[in-house]
Protein backbone atom coordinates (compact mmCIF):
# COMPACT_ATOMS: atom_id res chain seq x y z
CA UNK A 1 0.00 0.00 0.00
CA UNK A 2 1.36 3.39 -1.06
CA UNK A 3 0.41 6.08 1.52
CA UNK A 4 0.85 8.84 -1.08
CA UNK A 5 -1.86 7.33 -3.28
CA UNK A 6 -4.21 7.01 -0.30
CA UNK A 7 -3.54 10.62 0.62
CA UNK A 8 -4.35 11.63 -2.97
CA UNK A 9 -7.91 10.44 -2.35
CA UNK A 10 -8.03 12.58 0.79
CA UNK A 11 -6.63 15.54 -1.10
CA UNK A 12 -9.38 15.25 -3.69
CA UNK A 13 -12.01 15.38 -0.93
CA UNK A 14 -10.30 18.41 0.60
CA UNK A 15 -10.35 20.23 -2.75
CA UNK A 16 -14.04 19.40 -3.19
CA UNK A 17 -14.92 20.74 0.24
CA UNK A 18 -12.70 23.78 0.03
CA UNK A 19 -14.70 25.20 -2.83
CA UNK A 20 -18.19 24.15 -1.75
CA UNK A 21 -20.13 25.52 1.21
CA UNK A 22 -22.85 22.93 0.57
CA UNK A 23 -20.35 20.18 1.35
CA UNK A 24 -18.90 21.88 4.43
CA UNK A 25 -22.20 22.92 6.01
CA UNK A 26 -23.53 19.36 6.68
CA UNK A 27 -20.31 18.47 8.53
CA UNK A 28 -21.43 20.47 11.54
CA UNK A 29 -25.04 21.55 10.91
CA UNK A 30 -26.82 18.24 11.49
CA UNK A 31 -24.52 17.39 14.39
CA UNK A 32 -25.42 20.70 16.03
CA UNK A 33 -29.14 20.15 15.46
CA UNK A 34 -29.02 16.66 16.98
CA UNK A 35 -27.19 17.81 20.09
CA UNK A 36 -29.41 20.86 20.62
CA UNK A 37 -32.63 18.89 20.13
CA UNK A 38 -31.64 15.97 22.36
CA UNK A 39 -29.96 18.29 24.83
CA UNK A 40 -33.19 20.14 25.54
CA UNK A 41 -35.16 16.88 25.61
CA UNK A 42 -32.81 15.38 28.19
CA UNK A 43 -32.80 18.61 30.21
CA UNK A 44 -36.60 18.48 30.32
CA UNK A 45 -36.55 14.83 31.35
CA UNK A 46 -34.17 15.73 34.19
CA UNK A 47 -36.78 18.17 35.53
CA UNK A 48 -39.47 15.48 35.39
CA UNK A 49 -37.37 12.70 36.95
CA UNK A 50 -34.50 14.07 39.02
CA UNK A 51 -33.27 10.69 40.28
CA UNK A 52 -31.84 9.78 36.86
CA UNK A 53 -29.25 11.82 34.94
CA UNK A 54 -30.68 11.90 31.43
CA UNK A 55 -28.14 14.42 30.13
CA UNK A 56 -25.15 12.19 30.85
CA UNK A 57 -26.83 8.97 29.76
CA UNK A 58 -28.98 9.84 26.77
CA UNK A 59 -27.17 12.89 25.42
CA UNK A 60 -23.88 11.00 25.64
CA UNK A 61 -25.44 8.12 23.71
CA UNK A 62 -26.78 10.50 21.05
CA UNK A 63 -23.37 12.11 20.70
CA UNK A 64 -21.54 8.82 20.21
CA UNK A 65 -24.18 7.31 17.90
CA UNK A 66 -24.04 10.44 15.79
CA UNK A 67 -20.26 10.02 15.67
CA UNK A 68 -20.70 6.43 14.46
CA UNK A 69 -23.15 7.63 11.79
CA UNK A 70 -20.73 10.30 10.59
CA UNK A 71 -17.89 7.80 10.36
CA UNK A 72 -20.11 5.60 8.18
CA UNK A 73 -21.37 8.46 6.01
CA UNK A 74 -17.84 9.83 5.72
CA UNK A 75 -16.92 6.66 3.83
CA UNK A 76 -20.09 6.42 1.75
CA UNK A 77 -20.33 10.10 0.81
CA UNK A 78 -16.71 10.20 -0.38
CA UNK A 79 -17.44 7.14 -2.52
CA UNK A 80 -20.63 8.71 -3.86
CA UNK A 81 -18.69 11.82 -4.88
CA UNK A 82 -16.78 9.62 -7.31
CA UNK A 83 -19.98 7.98 -8.51
CA UNK A 84 -21.95 11.21 -8.94
CA UNK A 85 -19.12 12.83 -10.89
CA UNK A 86 -18.65 9.68 -13.00
CA UNK A 87 -15.06 9.63 -11.77
CA UNK A 88 -14.99 6.08 -10.41
CA UNK A 89 -13.66 4.53 -13.62
CA UNK A 90 -11.02 7.25 -13.94
CA UNK A 91 -9.70 6.48 -10.48
CA UNK A 92 -9.32 2.76 -11.11
CA UNK A 93 -7.82 3.35 -14.53
CA UNK A 94 -4.74 4.45 -12.56
CA UNK A 95 -2.40 2.07 -10.67
CA UNK A 96 -4.42 2.76 -7.51
CA UNK A 97 -5.07 -0.37 -5.45
CA UNK A 98 -8.31 -1.17 -3.67
CA UNK A 99 -6.52 -1.01 -0.31
CA UNK A 100 -5.19 2.46 -1.15
CA UNK A 101 -8.63 3.66 -2.24
CA UNK A 102 -10.26 2.36 0.94
CA UNK A 103 -7.42 3.79 3.01
CA UNK A 104 -8.06 7.20 1.48
CA UNK A 105 -11.78 6.95 2.21
CA UNK A 106 -11.03 6.01 5.83
CA UNK A 107 -8.73 9.01 6.24
CA UNK A 108 -11.35 11.30 4.69
CA UNK A 109 -13.98 9.87 7.02
CA UNK A 110 -11.70 10.44 10.00
CA UNK A 111 -11.27 14.07 8.95
CA UNK A 112 -14.99 14.79 8.56
CA UNK A 113 -15.99 12.79 11.65
CA UNK A 114 -13.58 14.72 13.86
CA UNK A 115 -15.15 17.99 12.69
CA UNK A 116 -18.62 16.75 13.61
CA UNK A 117 -17.40 15.36 16.94
CA UNK A 118 -15.72 18.65 17.83
CA UNK A 119 -18.95 20.58 17.17
CA UNK A 120 -21.02 18.11 19.21
CA UNK A 121 -18.55 18.15 22.11
CA UNK A 122 -18.48 21.95 22.14
CA UNK A 123 -22.28 22.22 22.28
CA UNK A 124 -22.67 19.38 24.79
CA UNK A 125 -20.03 20.93 27.06
CA UNK A 126 -20.80 24.64 26.92
CA UNK A 127 -24.58 24.49 26.50
CA UNK A 128 -25.55 21.38 28.46
CA UNK A 129 -22.58 20.86 30.76
CA UNK A 130 -21.61 17.43 29.47
CA UNK A 131 -17.91 16.72 28.95
CA UNK A 132 -18.10 13.04 28.15
CA UNK A 133 -14.34 12.48 28.26
CA UNK A 134 -14.34 13.41 31.94
CA UNK A 135 -15.34 9.80 32.59
CA UNK A 136 -11.83 8.64 31.73
CA UNK A 137 -9.82 6.68 29.21
CA UNK A 138 -12.54 4.04 28.80
CA UNK A 139 -14.74 6.55 26.98
CA UNK A 140 -11.89 7.29 24.55
CA UNK A 141 -11.57 3.56 23.81
CA UNK A 142 -15.35 3.33 23.30
CA UNK A 143 -15.18 6.23 20.82
CA UNK A 144 -12.40 4.49 18.89
CA UNK A 145 -14.40 1.25 18.84
CA UNK A 146 -17.46 3.03 17.46
CA UNK A 147 -15.31 4.72 14.83
CA UNK A 148 -14.03 1.33 13.68
CA UNK A 149 -17.58 0.00 13.53
CA UNK A 150 -18.67 3.05 11.53
CA UNK A 151 -15.79 2.48 9.10
CA UNK A 152 -16.73 -1.19 8.72
CA UNK A 153 -20.38 -0.34 8.12
CA UNK A 154 -19.45 2.36 5.62
CA UNK A 155 -17.23 0.02 3.59
CA UNK A 156 -19.93 -2.65 3.65
CA UNK A 157 -22.49 -0.08 2.46
CA UNK A 158 -20.44 1.08 -0.52
CA UNK A 159 -19.85 -2.57 -1.39
CA UNK A 160 -23.61 -3.00 -1.65
CA UNK A 161 -23.85 0.05 -3.92
CA UNK A 162 -20.99 -1.24 -6.04
CA UNK A 163 -22.87 -4.51 -6.50
CA UNK A 164 -26.35 -3.08 -7.14
CA UNK A 165 -25.53 0.18 -8.86
CA UNK A 166 -25.58 3.90 -7.91
CA UNK A 167 -29.36 4.05 -7.40
CA UNK A 168 -28.91 1.67 -4.46
CA UNK A 169 -27.54 4.59 -2.44
CA UNK A 170 -31.07 5.03 -1.11
CA UNK A 171 -30.61 1.74 0.73
CA UNK A 172 -27.65 3.27 2.57
CA UNK A 173 -28.95 6.48 4.15
CA UNK A 174 -31.49 4.80 6.50
CA UNK A 175 -29.08 2.07 7.64
CA UNK A 176 -28.04 3.72 10.96
CA UNK A 177 -31.71 4.29 11.86
CA UNK A 178 -32.51 0.65 11.09
CA UNK A 179 -29.53 -0.51 13.15
CA UNK A 180 -30.14 1.74 16.19
CA UNK A 181 -33.00 -0.28 17.79
CA UNK A 182 -30.81 -3.38 18.14
CA UNK A 183 -27.55 -1.56 18.88
CA UNK A 184 -28.47 -0.87 22.54
CA UNK A 185 -27.86 2.86 22.08
CA UNK A 186 -30.44 4.10 24.59
CA UNK A 187 -31.33 0.96 26.53
CA UNK A 188 -29.72 -2.34 27.56
CA UNK A 189 -29.85 -5.43 25.37
CA UNK A 190 -32.01 -7.07 28.06
CA UNK A 191 -34.90 -4.77 27.06
CA UNK A 192 -35.07 -6.36 23.62
CA UNK A 193 -37.22 -9.44 22.94
CA UNK A 194 -35.36 -12.67 23.57
CA UNK A 195 -35.35 -13.58 19.87
CA UNK A 196 -33.76 -10.23 18.99
CA UNK A 197 -31.00 -10.26 21.60
CA UNK A 198 -28.65 -12.54 19.60
CA UNK A 199 -28.76 -9.96 16.79
CA UNK A 200 -27.66 -7.27 19.22
CA UNK A 201 -24.86 -9.48 20.53
CA UNK A 202 -23.16 -9.65 17.15
CA UNK A 203 -23.03 -5.85 16.93
CA UNK A 204 -19.98 -4.15 18.48
CA UNK A 205 -22.11 -1.13 19.37
CA UNK A 206 -24.22 -3.11 21.86
CA UNK A 207 -21.14 -3.95 23.96
CA UNK A 208 -19.72 -0.45 23.72
CA UNK A 209 -22.93 1.36 24.69
CA UNK A 210 -23.59 -0.96 27.61
CA UNK A 211 -20.05 -0.24 28.78
CA UNK A 212 -20.68 3.50 28.33
CA UNK A 213 -23.78 3.39 30.52
CA UNK A 214 -21.84 1.53 33.22
CA UNK A 215 -19.05 4.13 33.13
CA UNK A 216 -21.48 7.08 33.29
CA UNK A 217 -23.38 5.56 36.23
CA UNK A 218 -20.20 4.74 38.12
CA UNK A 219 -20.81 1.00 37.90
CA UNK A 220 -18.35 -1.74 37.06
CA UNK A 221 -18.00 -2.27 33.33
CA UNK A 222 -19.21 -5.74 32.23
CA UNK A 223 -16.23 -8.08 31.92
CA UNK A 224 -14.53 -7.75 28.59
CA UNK A 225 -17.37 -5.77 26.99
CA UNK A 226 -15.15 -2.98 25.64
CA UNK A 227 -12.56 -5.46 24.40
CA UNK A 228 -15.21 -7.61 22.71
CA UNK A 229 -16.77 -4.54 21.07
CA UNK A 230 -13.44 -3.23 19.75
CA UNK A 231 -12.26 -6.64 18.53
CA UNK A 232 -15.59 -7.27 16.78
CA UNK A 233 -15.38 -3.85 15.14
CA UNK A 234 -11.83 -4.55 13.89
CA UNK A 235 -12.91 -7.94 12.54
CA UNK A 236 -15.83 -6.30 10.73
CA UNK A 237 -13.46 -3.79 9.11
CA UNK A 238 -11.47 -6.69 7.65
CA UNK A 239 -14.62 -8.54 6.52
CA UNK A 240 -16.14 -5.40 5.02
CA UNK A 241 -12.93 -4.69 3.10
CA UNK A 242 -12.95 -8.25 1.76
CA UNK A 243 -16.61 -7.85 0.79
CA UNK A 244 -15.88 -4.60 -1.06
CA UNK A 245 -12.99 -6.23 -2.92
CA UNK A 246 -15.22 -9.12 -4.00
CA UNK A 247 -17.94 -6.75 -5.17
CA UNK A 248 -15.41 -4.67 -7.11
CA UNK A 249 -13.98 -7.74 -8.84
CA UNK A 250 -17.52 -8.90 -9.63
CA UNK A 251 -18.35 -5.49 -11.12
CA UNK A 252 -15.20 -5.61 -13.27
CA UNK A 253 -15.82 -9.19 -14.38
CA UNK A 254 -19.45 -8.59 -15.34
CA UNK A 255 -18.88 -5.18 -16.91
CA UNK A 256 -21.04 -3.39 -14.32
CA UNK A 257 -18.29 -0.85 -13.65
CA UNK A 258 -18.22 0.22 -17.30
CA UNK A 259 -21.98 0.62 -17.45
CA UNK A 260 -22.38 2.45 -14.14
CA UNK A 261 -25.44 4.67 -14.34
CA UNK A 262 -27.83 6.08 -11.77
CA UNK A 263 -30.84 4.75 -13.68
CA UNK A 264 -30.13 1.02 -13.16
CA UNK A 265 -30.06 -1.16 -10.09
CA UNK A 266 -28.92 -4.57 -11.30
Amino acid sequence: MNPRRAFAIVLRIIYLMRGSFTRIFPLFAWAAIDIILWGFITRYLDTVQSSFNFVSTMLGAVLLWDFFTRAMFGISTSFFEDVWSRNFLNIFATPLRISEYLGGLVLASMMTSIVGLAVMLALATFVFGLWIFSYGILVVIIVLGLFLFGIAFGIFAIGIVLRLGPAAEWFIWPMPAVLAPVAAVFYPVAVLPVWLQPVARVLPASYLFEALRAVVHGQSVPDGSILIGCVLAAVYVVLASYFFRRMYLHAVRTGLVASYSAETVS
